[in-house]
């Protein structure tokens, strides 16, 4: 039950549905029948809304903390506005979070260091401002890191390099400005690195053309 009312409390923050998709999501039916949510089989608990590209506009409910047992959102490609909650720090079995290309504002939730098992974190092309916290270096199942075309301003961590399984870094297109910290040279797994269309300066370290896994590195334009 408490899923349940989680979701309609989701739903109930959502202003716009163009498609109808969340006509579906009442108290008369199983909430495990509603469009685009998934439940694990043993004992009923949602595992993943996917709402992708529905043209939904509105926030995101703060009850989204109470989906306990959630491992995948992925409401990206819509219009979700104001600010990412800090209750998405307390979903610790998340291992995917994707809220990219809405118009999201205000800072990256630093209690997303929480989330320990994420793999895939995708902020991309909103409204973002503020640092990129030091605290995701924390997270070291992360494997795509993406917060491109956003308006993140300050440094690029340097505890990112800590992220031992990193293969994509996206950070191109925000104002970060400063060096490109040495300890990016750490991550061995690293396939793309963008960098381009921001503020950095000094010299690229050298460490990170000793990265022999590197596919695509893009660092123009700062």
């Amino acid at each position: 039950m408490t899923d349940k009312l989680a979701l309609l409390a989701f739903k109930a923050a959502v202003t716009e549905d163009p498609f109808g998709v969340l006509n579906s999501w009442n108290h008369t039916t199983d909430h495990c029948q509603w469009h685009g949510v998934t439940c694990g089989c043993l004992h009923h608990r949602v595992t993943e809304p996917n709402l992708q590209a529905l043209k939904l506009s509105g926030s995101i409910s703060t009850h989204i903390g109470n989906l306990s047992s959630l491992r995948v959102l992925m409401i990206h490609n819509n219009s979700f506005h104001h600010e990412i909650p800090q209750q998405v720090g307390h979903l610790h079995r998340l291992c995917v979070l994707r809220l990219a290309h809405n118009t999201l504002e205000g800072e990256i939730p630093r209690n997303l260091s929480r989330c320990a098992r994420l793999t895939s974190l995708r902020l991309g092309g909103n409204r973002l401002v503020g640092e990129i916290p030091v605290e995701v270096g924390s997270l070291l199942e992360l494997q795509y890191l993406a917060l491109s075309g956003n308006y993140l301003t300050g440094t690029v961590p340097s505890s990112i390099g800590n992220m031992s399984s990193l293969e994509i870094l996206g950070l191109r297109w925000n104002e970060l400005g400063g060096k490109i910290p040495q300890a990016l040279g750490k991550l061995t797994k690293l396939r793309v690195l963008l960098l381009s269309l921001n503020r950095l300066s000094a010299t690229i370290p050298p460490s990170i053309f000793n990265l022999s896994s590197m596919e695509l590195l893009s660092i123009g334009d700062n």
